[in-house]
């Protein structure tokens, strides 16, 4: 793209900012030069409509190679041996698993065991998210009622809890 005429310094000028801007954009500034080359090269090969911002169409391409490029980089990554613990399963273990189920059978039970009303209650302020004077006001009950039975279904449960 540069000339042998005078017009090299501004041709320099132009390449320089470019590197810069595609250096800053795609944050791999070692490879600046090379996305700007390829940015080239894709240009030339260009046979669509004109270009109105020529700098910025170059900047564009440039960094959608080096983004395209990272993409290819980590999937190689992750497809490779390099770093298994990448994608080690986070999930929980069988053991903590066994664990979760006893708990909530535990807690099923202990639940099946409350008066109908008390776990009513209980499951009103802690699935349906209700205070105690919204459940006192649908069940047409006081706010203290709401609070003992509440209270009754804590009990179970944390002794339920404790007996494991």
């Amino acid at each position: 793209m540069f000339s042998e005429k005078p017009g090299v310094a501004k041709d320099r000028a132009v390449w320089s900012r470019l590197l810069r801007q595609i250096a800053t954009l795609s944050g791999r500034p070692q490879d600046a030069s090379d996305y700007l080359n390829d940015a080239y090269v894709r240009l030339s090969e260009h046979g669509g409509s004109p270009i109105r911002n020529f700098e910025a169409f170059v900047v564009r391409i440039a960094v959608n190679l080096a983004r395209d490029d990272h993409r290819r980089q980590r999937r190689r990554n992750v497809s490779g041996d390099e770093d298994l613990n990448a994608i080690a399963d986070a999930g929980p273990t069988p053991e903590e698993m066994l664990d979760v189920r006893q708990r909530l059978s535990a807690v099923q039970a202990t639940l099946s065991r409350l008066h109908p009303r008390t776990r009513q209650i209980l499951l009103m302020h802690r699935l349906d998210g209700l205070r105690y004077r919204e459940i006192a006001e649908r069940l047409g009950i006081s706010e203290s009622a709401v609070e003992k039975h509440v209270a009754k279904a804590a009990l179970g449960l944390l002794r339920a809890s404790k007996a494991l």
